[in-house]
């Protein structure tokens, strides 16, 4: 499998304000046509430190590519650097000035002289024609090591590269077909379940295996490589098959989806409604379940009843149960539940109360305390958990909980 490095140009990312992505999008079709990404890397317009990085990466890495510093200021070195870095020098193109002289007139105004820089090319590379800007790009083949330089702006860095670069590196990386799935889990923490699932994915030497934890659940990556696509998908979908057997529900997303992709997917192939009751999570589960298109099928009311008042005023939680059990407690829960069913008229209500801090919490229910609700034709249930974390992850995982019990009481139906 060959190798490949990528490298983000520009002191600006080295700021608080912006993020590489390009690298993420490049790393994704690397995969694809079967080049491993071993090692990515931010530098700053410093020249001394650029060169040093690419004439590195061109010593270990198959395949070097940079993203930008194309522009035509005098911060704007990759240019040069590059070809210093390769042992080459850069090339003046007339044709390219004549190009870029025309594109400015079409523009309305006249070239600065400084865009010149642009015109001067890698010696031997290839020129990458660039549509949406100013800067071209360049693939020089040296010797079967690639040097792939591209504009920063992804407008105009993703179809140079798709256009231009992906067929070619695909000739070369060999007749390697990747398929990578993500599934998603609920109910377990990483060590834990890779306890459980290692026995099995250890067993499928062709495929790679990363298991992460994100804010609310794991995240267990595979990736499957083989001669050809249906190759690749037959192996990894009899591994998926055996980590269903283990995991069960659990295993709640096979294809990537998100807790409120699955529940909404649930709702709308049953045909069945939904209603919710957020005090705690303030409207984040409405919000989650909003983000899906067509929700409206399926999601037909939401209520954030924060305060006390609002619960009886609204959701007709009985003034007895909250004088006794106060707000965050299994019967509010409950009463909230039903009360927000019957106020809706759906097939299903969940609720949510609990106390996400920093303040508010007490030795009997402290930071952290989280009750949900549930409730159907058969009447209501619920679910008490002590979460970790901040504030937002406290919100957060509180909805996801809710939407994970609520498909889970689904489920059990079918």
């Amino acid at each position: 499998m060959l190798s490949a490095e990528i490298i983000a140009v520009g002191s600006e990312l080295l700021t608080p304000e912006r993020t590489d992505t390009n690298s993420l999008w490049l790393t994704e079709k690397l995969m694809d046509i079967g080049v491993e990404v071993k090692l990515k890397t931010i530098v700053g317009d410093d020249e001394a430190r650029l060169e040093e990085t690419i004439r590195d990466a061109l010593k270990r890495s198959d395949i070097v590519i940079t993203t930008g510093g194309l522009g035509p200021t005098e911060d704007d070195v990759t240019r040069t650097v590059s070809a210093r870095a390769a042992g080459r020098e850069v090339v003046y193109h007339e044709e390219l000035e004549a190009h870029l002289r025309e594109r400015f007139r079409l523009w309305g105004r006249e070239m600065p002289e400084t865009n010149k820089r642009q015109a001067y090319v890698i010696e031997g590379a290839e020129i990458l024609p660039n549509p949406n800007g100013s800067a071209v790009g360049m693939l020089l083949n040296d010797g079967g090591k690639f040097l792939v330089v591209l504009p920063g702006p992804p407008r105009e860095m993703q179809p140079m590269f798709e256009d231009h670069v992906l067929g070619e590196l695909k000739a070369v990386s060999g007749k390697i077909s990747v398929v990578r799935r993500v599934l998603r889990v609920s109910g377990y923490g990483e060590s834990a379940l890779d306890e459980l699932i290692s026995p099995i994915y250890k067993s499928y030497p062709s495929i790679q295996t990363s298991i992460l934890f994100n804010r609310s659940e794991i995240e267990v990556h595979l990736s499957s490589s083989a001669g050809t696509d249906s190759e690749s998908a037959a192996i990894i979908e009899e591994l998926v098959g055996k980590l269903v057997g283990v995991l069960g529900p659990a295993m709640f997303a096979k294809n990537g989806e998100t807790m409120e992709e699955v529940v909404g997917k649930l709702l709308k192939d049953r045909n069945e409604t939904l209603s919710v009751a957020e005090s705690c999570t303030g409207g984040l589960i409405a919000m989650r379940l909003t983000d899906v298109s067509g929700s409206s099928s399926y999601l037909m009311e939401g209520v954030v009843a924060y305060s006390n008042d609002a619960k009886k005023r609204t959701l007709d939680v009985p003034d007895e149960t909250l004088a006794s059990h106060g707000a965050v407690s299994s019967q509010t829960a409950e009463a909230m539940a039903d009360g927000m069913r019957r106020r809706a008229g759906t097939d299903y209500a969940i609720s949510v109360t609990g106390i996400a801090g920093p303040d508010g919490g007490t030795d009997e229910k402290p930071v952290g305390t989280v009750y949900i609700g549930y409730a159907d034709a058969d009447g209501t249930r619920f679910l008490h958990m002590t979460i970790p974390g901040d504030r937002y992850l406290i919100r957060w995982r509180s909805s996801q909980a809710a939407l994970d019990y609520l498909r889970r009481r689904i489920l059990k139906k079918q």
